[in-house]
């Protein structure tokens, strides 16, 4: 296992304003981060999971690796690299994979701006990500810039409620959710993947979750 350290104060420099402060309370919040997921995963985050997770394969990154809970998930045989913007998420990361004895390269990165180079990985995971990332659109483009042209990508992401109420409600309350725990509850994830350049082969929906398998759309010319 390694852990490599980021660009540090430079990332955040780079970072937007709204990015800088929801990995503050990211950071904040890393303690107790699995106590506060544990809920959502006996309500069945976790099979989730795993059932987004069990096509990984080859050469994978996952972004947004926050305390690694997804380390144990993996096939035998996946190469994992993990990026996060916040060092103590990271370093719990690192604890979970001494723990288990799992082989990964864990890295400060943001995946709105990825310090990899084009087409170097066969799989890219996000689960429960692209709800914090500032733009969306912009992560899920480097994403698509860093997956082979026969890759996937592996999302589980909550969106917005279909239904109109409801979404209006998340609506309304976004505002207040993402200043509290940074995430956002009305997030159109389907509409973000292919604005970014990505082409859905496969989805599966359950109330507001998504479990979506994409690969690189061809590009044009």
């Amino acid at each position: 296992m390694t852990i490599t350290s980021g660009p540090g104060s430079e990332q955040e420099e780079r970072s937007s304003p709204e990015q800088v402060r929801t990995t503050r309370r990211y950071q904040r919040l890393a303690p107790v981060y699995d106590l506060l997921e544990e809920p959502m995963d006996r309500l069945g985050g976790r099979r989730r999971r795993q059932r987004v997770l069990a096509s990984a394969s080859g050469e994978a990154l996952e972004v947004g690796i926050g305390t690694g809970r997804n380390l144990e998930l993996y096939p035998p045989g996946v190469h994992l690299t993990g990026i996060d913007l916040a060092d103590r998420m990271l370093a719990r990361a690192h604890e979970r994979a001494r723990r288990l004895g799992l082989p990964v390269r864990l890295m400060r990165a943001d995946v709105q701006d990825l310090p990899f180079p084009d087409a170097a990985f066969d799989t890219v995971v996000g689960t429960c990500v692209f709800c914090s990332v500032a733009d969306p659109v912009r992560g899920l483009a480097e994403v698509r810039r860093v997956v082979k042209p026969d890759g996937r990508v592996l999302l589980l992401e909550h969106v917005r409620p279909v239904n109109p109420i409801l979404g209006r409600l998340a609506d309304l309350l976004n505002p207040l959710v993402r200043r509290i725990v940074g995430a956002s509850i009305n997030r159109r994830t389907e509409e973000n993947v292919a604005a970014a350049g990505l082409e859905v082969v496969a989805v599966r929906r359950d109330g507001v979750w998504r479990e979506i398998v994409a690969r690189p759309r061809p590009r044009s010319g």
